[in-house]
């Protein structure tokens, strides 16, 4: 147990796991003060989302390059997939559908913005491997241009066979992307593996992890997500209504930024420390396999623990998002050469997206 108690003695943001315990309890206690556990659940997850990156970085470093690189595509993303399982069980679809456009276009504008950023003000001119990012934007525009058919096949009379087709291109369209997402993994961690072989920077001084110990902190950190995950999806649209906030911007903004707490932590370190491969490889990975693989995954097992299918029919705002988001990630990562003012103007598309839905919402199906 040494390395995990080191680890979490030497990091700040672990010693916020004290929350988790703190919100289970006041849960029992007090379950109608909504506004509370929102609050303590949102930060509990922070902690939890870093131990997760931790344990499965640990795993993967243990298992090879090609499992290894599976391991981390499908656990990646495992905090906002627990927070999404939990509001799609509660029937929750607004939360589920912008927690989901929210992960990819945090991931796609505000995480690789704020790396060109945080990774120029420091070095003068950064350079990254342009075909791992070519490839992730080519998959994330795939993804967005599925989810726009459907959102813009809109029946507004919704009548049982326009619902019965929806349903259906769903979850065709889900199948598909699944398939194209486990494609991609063979293309770049197999058959063309070396195209997207960026700069090797050795970390020093981080401390290894038994597999053992890094397989049970993973299943034991996954079970604290999900419960602090449904404490959170029970509490959101009360504390949403005390705050002012609609569902669509605590999906869009507070979740996503909550889930993807750990991976913009190594990717904005990463990037200061010049490793751009790296934190281009989370920001534009993480977003695709939320596109790719997440959302899909969260249509077909709605029809298991769902009250109702979900589709992939998002509301015209977000789409909208989303194509401008994949558009902005694939022109400023097209040239594999970024500086500071690059990365203040993907935030600033961010920041637009943001503001708008704190002042105006969308008006969401």
């Amino acid at each position: 147990m040494s390395p995990l108690l080191e680890e979490i003695w030497h990091n700040p943001l672990l010693w916020l796991l004290v929350l988790v315990p703190v919100v289970l309890v006041a849960q029992a206690l007090n379950p109608e003060a909504h506004t509370l556990l929102f609050v303590i659940s949102v930060v509990a997850i922070v902690p939890l989302a870093a131990l997760l990156s931790r344990a499965t970085e640990a795993v993967a470093t243990k298992t090879g390059d090609t499992i290894g690189g599976l391991l981390n595509a499908t656990l990646g993303n495992l905090t906002e997939l627990l927070i999404a399982l939990a509001a799609l069980r509660a029937g929750q679809y607004v939360l589920v559908k912008a927690a989901i456009a929210g992960a990819i276009v945090t991931n796609s504008l505000f995480m690789l913005g704020a790396s060109f950023l945080l990774g120029g003000l420091r070095h003068h001119v950064q350079e990254y491997n342009r075909n791992s990012a070519r490839l992730q934007a080519g998959l994330l525009f795939l993804a967005t241009v599925a989810m726009l058919v459907p959102s813009v096949l809109v029946d507004s009379n919704e009548t049982p066979k326009a619902v019965s087709f929806m349903q259906t291109l769903s979850v065709g369209l889900s199948v598909l992307l699944i398939i194209i997402y486990g494609l991609g993994l063979v293309f770049s961690l197999k058959t063309h593996r070396e195209l997207f072989t960026g700069a090797d920077h050795a970390e020093a001084g981080e401390a290894e992890w038994p597999l053992a110990l890094a397989l049970a902190t993973l299943a034991g950190v996954t079970v604290l997500v999900a419960l602090v995950s449904e404490i959170f999806v029970e509490s959101v649209q009360q504390a949403a209504t005390a705050f002012g906030l609609s569902p669509a911007f605590v999906g869009f903004i507070i979740v996503a930024l909550v889930g993807a707490a750990a991976e913009m932590v190594a990717a904005f370190s990463a990037a200061r420390k010049d490793r751009l491969d790296l934190s281009v490889g989370i920001a534009l990975g993480s977003a695709s396999q939320i596109a790719l693989f997440v959302a899909p995954l969260l249509v077909l097992v709605s029809y298991a623990i769902g009250p109702t299918p979900m589709n992939l029919q998002f509301w015209p705002g977000a789409v909208v998002m989303m194509l401008i988001a994949t558009v902005t990630a694939s022109l400023v990562s097209n040239t594999g050469r970024s500086a500071w003012f690059v990365g203040s103007l993907v935030v600033a598309v961010y920041l637009i997206f943001g503001l708008t839905l704190y002042l105006l919402p969308p008006r969401v199906q």
